[in-house]
C-alpha cells in the first residue's frame, strides 16, 4: 500500500502508473484497433485510451487530491489543484499501430517524480527528481549514466516545424560536421530520451515550442535532468524559462557541438 503522506513514495507512484499503462500496451499489441482521428494527421487507438485508464486509476487510488493531465482525457480533477500528473500513456502510436515496438508509456508529476516505462523490454526508467535508474524484473535498480559514447544521435522529424525557417531537423543531418561526428537515428517516442541518460544515445534533438509541460516530455525530461544531462530548448535557453524544442545531450561538449550546428 503506497502511503499516501509519504512524498517519496510519488516515485511508487509513477512507477506503478507506468507499469499498469505498458500492461495494456504489451496486452493489446498485434490487434486491429481503430484509429480515433485526433485531427492534422494524428489519431489515438483503444491502447492509448486504456491505458490511460490503467494509469488513471492508479493515481487515483494513491493520490485522490491530485490533478492529472492525460493525452487522451485532458484535464482531470480541480484546475487549482497543488499538484498535476501529466501522462502519455502510448508515446509512439504511429509505430505500434503498424506493429512497431519502439513506443513509451510516460508519468510524470509536474516538477517532482516521473516513470518511463518500455512496454516490450519490461524496462521502468525513473527518477524523484534528485537522482534516475533503470529498473527490470529479476533485477535490481541501477543508476543511470549519461555517456557520448555511442555518438549516436536521436532527431524526431515528426511535424510541426515551428522552428522553420531557421531550424529544420532534416538539415541537422545532412550538416557536415554532424555527419563527421555522429550517427543519426530517427525516432518518434521519448522513449529515446531514456536511452540519452542511459547511456544508449549521446543526444535527442527535437524540434517544438515550450515543452517542459508537455505530457509527451515531462518524464523524459526529468530523466535527463536528474541523470546529469545538458537540457536546452534549440535556441539554447532552458526549458520551461522560454526555451523552444529540445536539445538533450549527454555532457556540455556534446551539447555544445550540436547547438553550433544548430545555429550555424
Amino acid at each position: 500500500m503506497i502511503d499516501s503522506n509519504a512524498g517519496s513514495d510519488d516515485v511508487a507512484v509513477a512507477i506503478a502508473g507506468a507499469r499498469a499503462g505498458a500492461d495494456v500496451v504489451r496486452t493489446m499489441y498485434g490487434r486491429r484497433l481503430d484509429r480515433i482521428d485526433k485531427g492534422a494527421g494524428d489519431f489515438a487507438t483503444a491502447a492509448d485510451v486504456e491505458a490511460e485508464e490503467a494509469i488513471l486509476g492508479v493515481i487515483r487510488a494513491a493520490r485522490p487530491d491530485d490533478a492529472v493531465l492525460g493525452e487522451e482525457g485532458g484535464q482531470r480533477g480541480t484546475v487549482d489543484a497543488v499538484r498535476q500528473w501529466m501522462v502519455d500513456p502510448l508515446c509512439g502510436t504511429l509505430n505500434y499501430a503498424v506493429g512497431t515496438m519502439l513506443v513509451a508509456v510516460n508519468v510524470a508529476l509536474r516538477d517532482g517524480a516521473a516513470a518511463v516505462a518500455d512496454p516490450f523490454s519490461g524496462e521502468v526508467f525513473f527518477t524523484d527528481g534528485e537522482t534516475a535508474w533503470v529498473r527490470q524484473d529479476g533485477a535490481g535498480d541501477v543508476r543511470l549514466t549519461p555517456t557520448p559514447a555511442t555518438r549516436l544521435v536521436d532527431v524526431n522529424l515528426d511535424p510541426p516545424f515551428p522552428g522553420a525557417p531557421g531550424f529544420r531537423a532534416v538539415e541537422l543531418l545532412a550538416h557536415p560536421e554532424f555527419v563527421d561526428r555522429f550517427r543519426p537515428r530517427v525516432v518518434s517516442t521519448t522513449l529515446a530520451l531514456a536511452w540519452v541518460a542511459a547511456g544508449r544515445r549521446a543526444a535527442y534533438v527535437t524540434d517544438g515550442g515550450d515543452l517542459s509541460g508537455s505530457v509527451h516530455f515531462a518524464a523524459g525530461i526529468a530523466l535527463c535532468r536528474a541523470a546529469g544531462c545538458a537540457v536546452t530548448g534549440i535556441d539554447g535557453a532552458p526549458v520551461g524559462e522560454g526555451g523552444r524544442g529540445l536539445v538533450v545531450a549527454a555532457d556540455e561538449e556534446t551539447h555544445r557541438l550540436l547547438m553550433s550546428m544548430v545555429h550555424g
